[in-house]
């Protein structure tokens, strides 16, 4: 990845961590990483905890940055967030997968982007 790109992801990460911010979010932690990928931003609203996925694009010419997030992306998104819970030990809790979609001098958040039919054990 050119660092064109990986700065324009991060510049659209502290972007979103402020905007959540100012939504009542509380950022529990950024870039979780673990050997089957990452999560941008974990954080809590109100009682849900939240798996956040920051999509950043200079514009929308080559689509929204939301439409990156295909099946694939969704399930290993999922599985990220399984060893998360694992590893905090982090039990009956609700959770949600979030979007925030940064272009241009737009950003969106999308609650309940998509939903995982996964049911976990510990």
């Amino acid at each position: 990845m050119s660092n064109k790109r990986i700065n324009l992801g991060r510049k659209g990460e502290d972007i979103s961590v402020k905007f959540l911010k100012k939504q009542g979010y509380k950022i529990m932690e950024r870039n979780y990483r673990c050997s089957l990928g990452e999560i941008d931003i974990v954080a809590k609203d109100k009682n849900i905890l939240c798996f956040v996925e920051v999509k950043t694009r200079k514009t929308k010419e080559y689509g929204l940055p939301e439409e990156a997030i295909d099946g694939h992306k969704q399930k290993k998104l999922a599985k990220v967030a399984l060893v998360y819970l694992k590893e905090k030990k982090i039990y009956k809790q609700d959770l949600r997968f979030d979007v925030v979609s940064v272009y241009s001098n737009h950003i969106e958040l999308i609650k309940d982007a998509f939903i995982v039919n996964t049911d976990y054990a510990y």
